[in-house]
Order: C-alpha cells, then structure tokens, then sequence
C-alpha cells in the first residue's frame, strides 16, 4: 500500500526466499511485477525509469548475492542522477536460526552507492520509511535509496489504525536575486559568449525553458554527453542553428576551437561526476556555473560564480536582465558551420565493415524525432555523442558518469515499455551486449518492441584503442562471439546480419516496421579511430601550435 501511495505501477525484480511476503502483497495489488534475469538488468531497468519520468524506479531483490548484483545499478543511478528505490530483502532480525548463512551487510555496503540507505525494524514504521525514501530520491540532486525488509517485519501483522503518508510538493529553492544580477552583469560584459548544458539541464521537468532562454539571449551553446538533446539540434529555427556541437573529448576535438575562444561560459546543469567537457586553467574562460545544487570544485573546474537554485526559474531571470542587452551574444556563431562540417564528415562512406560515422548517420536517418536510442558503453558512444544529432531531451540516453558496460539493453527495454508506440533501439557493442542478452528473454516475453543494434568488433575496442594509442602491445582484449542471429531465434526474437554498408538502413526500418524483439548485427571498422582521434585531432593541435 504505501508503494502503491506513492504510484508505483510496475517493480523490476528477481525475488528470493526473503521476498516471499511482499511477493504475496504485489500479488494482490495494482502493481506490475516485471521479473527480469539478473538483478543488475532490474536496477538498469528502475535507474532509466527514473531518468526518463522523474519519479522513482523500484527494483527488489534478496539478500546476499541477489543484493549485491543490484550494487552497479546502484552506483550507476547515484553518479547518474537517477532517482530509484531499492528493496532488498534479509533473514529474521529477531531469531538467527539459519546463523550467518547468506547475510551480508548490505545496508553498510549501499551507503556509499545511494543518498540513504536504512533497514526497516518495525511493520508500523513503513508508511513513513517509504514516503521518506521516494522523497529523498527525488530531490536535487535525484539518486537511489535503497531500503532492506527483513523477512519478519515482512511477515508482520500491521494494524488497520496506522496510516499512509500522504503526498506533498516540495518546492525548489529559487536563488538569490543579487547572484542572478552578477551573472547577467558578468554576460554583458563579455565578448565571446558561449553556454554549456550540462547533465542536470537534462530534467525532464525543463523541457521547453532552455530552449526558451537560448531563443531569448541568442547565444551559442554546445552540450556534455548527458546534456545532450536539452535544446533542439536539428531544424531551422533560432536555437537550433546556435548549436556548436557535443563535447564527447575534454580537448583537441573541433568544438574547441569554439570553447578555447569563449571568454566566457554558462555552464548550465554541470554535474562533475562527467567526463570533463574542458578542462579549466588559470588562463582559461570566466566560468558562471548555474544549478539545482552548488558546484563541485574540482581541479578541472573552478567557476568564477555561481547561480544556485531552480534552474528553469533562474534562466527566465536571467534571461529577464540580459535580452537584448548582449551586443557581442553571437560572436562564436561564425565558428558553427566548419566545426559541424568536419565533426560529421564521412558520414556517407560506402566502405565495409561500416565506418562508426556511417552507422551514426543511418540511425540518425531511421529514427524519427521522438526515437530513443539507448547506448551502452564502447567506443561507439563518442561517435554517438559528436554525431547523433538529438530533436528532443533524452532521446539519446547515454552514460557519460559511471559509464558501465551492460546497460543498453535493460535502459532500452525500460524505454520500450514507458513509450510503446514510440520507435526505441539499443546500441550495444559485441561486449556489452553479451553482459546482459538474457534480458532477451525479459523483452520476448514482455512482447517489446524493440531494435538492438549489435556493433561488433570481436573485442573490447575502446580499451583496445587506448592500448594501441599508449603503444602497448596488441593483447588480451579480444574475443569470441555466438552466431547473433541463431542467438537472438533461440530467444524467440529475430537475428538480421548486414552485409554492405547500403543495408544497414533499410534492414533498421524492416526491423522496426516488423516489430517485435529485433537484432541487427553490423561490423565496424574502428580504424577510424586512430585516424580522427588519434592522427586527425593531433595534427590539427600541431598546427595550432605552430
């Protein structure tokens, strides 16, 4: 009942032994019971719930070893910003007749994964325990908390007397008008604006004001891998022709030649648990860092003030004090057309295996503006990430905090299931893939659709990559493969392997236009990393230097 007060409409779970009592309850409540095939694919599946909704996922395993697998999850929504509840279960707390068998203190080894992390001693004390968990998890900044029932305050009797919590709005706090007055006399005073969105402008709360305040102030912007899609990045309308492009690499990469030249950057939504997007020195940019929370000083990035409160209230402010009064807004918008010009370069190439560009491009082609595609973690998501042009917030759902491998698919699937008449694909390399494909079956069985699209190299590329950039030997990162299509048949889903770079386009719309669980296996030529990361992007360093 008081999951059900807080509108909880489906938990991910592999239940246990000590789950057996709540098992019962859902059974006879409004809640959906969607039983994945690890623990780890069920937190996945509860993080992205929280990503894409703003309310909690709820994810439920046993104690011990089903709790621990819930561990990456849990780290995953906690660098993230992914609100997520998780329910743990333990043995009896008031007898010990099994001794130590299975238990772990998983309460102690969550607390540095999750924002809280209790045990519930007592049936009466529910009601306040979950209302306070799901509150916690939703605030700035969002994250997991993760609760443990044992399984006889699980199997206690609770009085009819003790009363649900009920819900109420907490309001954000608003910041203070004189911050906001500092960082608009500091964006008058520039000459070279420029504005970073970063992973917390990616709310779902703020769709349509950030757009809004590039409209209003005219200048240019680029986003962190999380921030991208906050403003639209196709079209023809103002705020789409003032993007710069996506910092996938925290230096050398086209976009900055426009990030080295601003004398100034608003950064909106920075949360420092990303990759760098720049690295800020002493002769660097002044830096005005706008969010929920205040910023994180760290070696990379120091701001020079800050603005901190309700970020959609704060850029209408802002906007308020600056529209019209930035005579120099648009000084990097020249920059924009040779950036995206060679950022998007051999696109089109014919050659095969497939070039990760040319993969970028045929996705991007197939998919319509409100298509989500879901990355895991390889090499491909830098090429995503400078390429993908999104429409729309969190259609590119991408990990750039933990950036662990395996959670593709289940963050896909989680997608599948909020948006079914939506088109919704996993991009998942050969290794990542393989960490969770038995989440296949969850998704045949749930009767998704949903395309895979399975890049393979036969090896762990990026690390590979790295290997050959450090000039290591070429050793230890490769590997076998099943036969992806017999793989994806024996789970009731359909295999399709392209053999020419013109396929990989129409087999994706066959693919989608067929419905049902689908996977389109595609070889990439990852030599196109050394050329433009390595060869490329050194050159053009060179030459700057000279």
């Amino acid at each position: 009942m008081a999951l059900e007060n807080e509108g909880v409409e489906r938990i991910f779970a592999v239940p246990g032994e000590e789950n057996l009592d709540v098992l019962e309850s859902l059974r006879h409540s409004a809640i959906e019971l969607i039983v994945t095939r690890h623990e780890q694919s069920a937190a996945f599946m509860a993080a992205t719930h929280g990503r894409l909704t703003g309310k909690p996922g709820v994810c439920m395993a046993t104690l011990g070893p089903g709790a621990l697998n819930l561990v990456t999850g849990a780290a995953y929504a906690h660098l993230g910003a992914m609100p997520m509840v998780l329910i743990t279960g333990q043995k009896a707390i008031m007898t010990a007749r099994q001794a130590r068998f299975q238990i772990v203190d998983i309460v102690a080894t969550m607390k540095p994964l999750t924002k809280a992390s209790r045990q519930i001693v007592n049936g009466t004390s529910i009601p306040t325990v979950v209302r306070d968990a799901f509150r916690v998890a939703s605030e700035e900044r969002p994250g997991p908390v993760h609760l443990e029932l044992p399984e006889d305050v699980a199997a206690s009797e609770v009085s009819d007397d003790i009363r649900l919590v009920p819900l109420h709005p907490v309001e954000l706090p608003v910041a203070r008008q004189a911050a906001i007055e500092q960082a608009a006399a500091l964006l008058r005073s520039a000459r070279r604006p420029l504005v970073m969105f970063g992973a917390a402008s990616n709310r779902p709360r703020l769709a349509g004001q950030l757009t809004e305040f590039i409209r209003r102030t005219g200048m240019p912007f680029f986003n962190t891998q999380m921030g991208k899609g906050t403003v639209s990045a196709i079209g023809h309308d103002e705020a789409s022709e003032l993007w710069m492009g996506t910092a996938a690499l925290s230096e050398r990469d086209y976009l900055h030649e426009a990030i080295d030249r601003a004398d100034l950057i608003l950064a909106i939504g920075h949360d420092t648990i990303e990759k760098p997007p720049f690295i800020m020195g002493p002769d660097g940019p002044m830096v005005i860092h706008l969010g929920y929370t205040p910023a994180n000083v760290e070696q990379v990035f120091f701001p020079h003030a800050e603005v901190v409160g309700d970020l959609g209230v704060s850029l209408a402010r802002l906007a308020e004090l600056v529209e019209g009064k930035l005579p120099y807004a648009a000084a990097l918008a020249p920059l924009r057309e040779g950036i995206l010009m060679r950022t998007l370069e051999r696109a089109n190439e014919s050659r095969f295996p497939l070039t990760p560009q040319r993969i970028v491009h045929d996705v991007r082609k197939i998919m319509p503006a409100d298509g989500i595609v879901a990355l895991d973690n390889g090499m491909y998501k830098l090429w995503f990430a400078r390429c993908y042009r999104t429409r729309s917030a969190n259609t590119l759902l991408l990990d750039n905090a933990l950036a662990t491998m395996g959670a593709g698919l289940p963050s896909a699937m989680m997608a599948a299931i909020l948006y079914p008449d939506r088109r919704v694909m996993a991009v998942c390399g050969d290794g990542g893939f393989m960490m969770n494909s038995q989440e296949l079956e969850t998704a045949v069985r749930l009767k998704l659709n949903l395309v895979v699209l399975i890049i393979q190299d036969d090896a762990y590329g990026m690390i590979r990559w790295k290997q050959a950039v450090d000039s290591f030997a070429d050793w230890g990162l490769t590997f076998g493969n099943p036969d992806f299509v017999k793989y994806a048949d024996a789970y009731g889903a359909k295999g399709r392997r392209i053999e020419t770079a013109e396929a990989l386009a129409p087999t994706l719309e066959s693919a989608f236009r067929e419905g049902g669980v689908q996977l389109v296996i595609v070889p990439v030529d990852y030599s196109e990393n050394v050329r433009v990361f390595v060869e490329e992007l050194g050159n053009r360093v060179m030459e700057v230097a000279q």
